[in-house]
């Protein structure tokens, strides 16, 4: 049921009044719990009218993943003839799916969002028909390989590495190979093309190791999510491994690429997939002649956070 526009906008004026704090400093090793506030604008404008809008929105965390908790979230759509349906998709991910009968000019989508995340000793358990299952472990649209990246997996096969240092090993790589660049690959670009250039943005990164760890035996997922400290929406991946304190139980560990690095504190997660078309933040269709044009701005910070004590 949808709140009243007054208690929605009472609601969204709290938490933008919510204060920021200053990530620059923070010792992240030494974090025991934070929480995030996230606020996000997606604005959709046409140049003339359209009518049966299907908007699809994957912005708002599951209710828990590890030691992450979606603590509230609010949504504001400037369109009051909108239907709004909320649903749990089969990788466990928040869906809002919006049907929109007519837009004149603009549509706007605004999301406000707060999440906590508590540091704990144990790893993102999974299950172990997960880990043994063929969906994260085959090719998906966007992670189907080529004889190019099936010779850079060949060269990771070694009887010395474990699962988790086959993992750490491609995450360098894929690090090391490629080069950041915006502006040479898209949304829908894939890993082949991407991994043919050497270069891409962050989803680019994840996709060519998410085709690495599958081509080496290493079932993986596409993370979509946030970093402190970067304007957009980031991606990284999370490799389903055994649990090496616990035989017969298994973890997903996250590796990011684009960074070289194993994802800490700073990082929010909001959903996963076989690739960026599972999780794309938005998505949609519409009948009219014309195309629309998106413009979005984001705003992810600190709003509170503790450490563990001195000694």
């Amino acid at each position: 049921m949808m709140a009243t526009s007054d208690t929605v906008t009472g609601e969204a004026t709290s938490l933008a009044a919510l204060e920021i704090l200053d990530h620059q400093g923070v010792n992240w090793t030494k974090v025991r719990s934070t929480a995030y506030l996230i606020h996000q604008h997606f604005h959709y404008e046409y140049t003339g009218p359209i009518r049966d809008l299907r908007q699809r929105l994957v912005i708002i965390p599951p209710e828990h993943h590890g030691d992450q908790r979606l603590v509230t979230h609010h949504l504001e759509v400037s369109s009051p003839t909108a239907e709004i349906q909320s649903d749990v998709d089969a990788f466990g991910n928040h869906v809002i799916s919006l049907a929109v009968p007519h837009v004149e000019r603009a549509i706007d989508f605004v999301a406000w969002i707060v999440a906590e995340r508590e540091t704990s000793a144990r790893a993102l358990a999974i299950t172990p028909e997960l880990h043994a299952g063929a969906v994260f472990r085959e090719p998906s649209p966007l992670t189907k390989p080529d004889a190019a990246l099936r010779d850079a997996a060949a060269s990771f096969h070694s009887d010395s590495d474990d699962a988790l240092g086959l993992a750490r090993r491609i995450n360098r790589r894929v690090f090391e190979e490629m080069r950041y660049t915006a502006g040479v690959t898209g949304v829908r670009t894939p890993a082949i093309e991407a991994y043919a250039l050497r270069q891409g943005v962050c989803q680019d990164y994840a996709h060519v190791m998410l085709v690495l760890c599958r081509l080496s035996g290493l079932p993986a997922r596409y993370v979509s999510g946030h970093l402190l400290g970067e304007g957009g929406t980031h991606a990284w991946v999370e490799v389903l491994l055994p649990d090496p304190d616990n035989d017969g139980q298994f973890v997903a560990r996250a590796f990011d690429p684009t960074h070289g690095s194993e994802p800490g504190m700073n990082y929010v997660t909001v959903a996963t997939g076989r690739d960026y078309g599972d999780v794309a933040p938005t998505s949609g269709t519409f009948v009219a002649p014309y195309q629309g044009e998106l413009s979005t701005s984001k705003r992810t910070g600190l709003t509170s956070i503790s450490y563990f004590p001195e000694g």
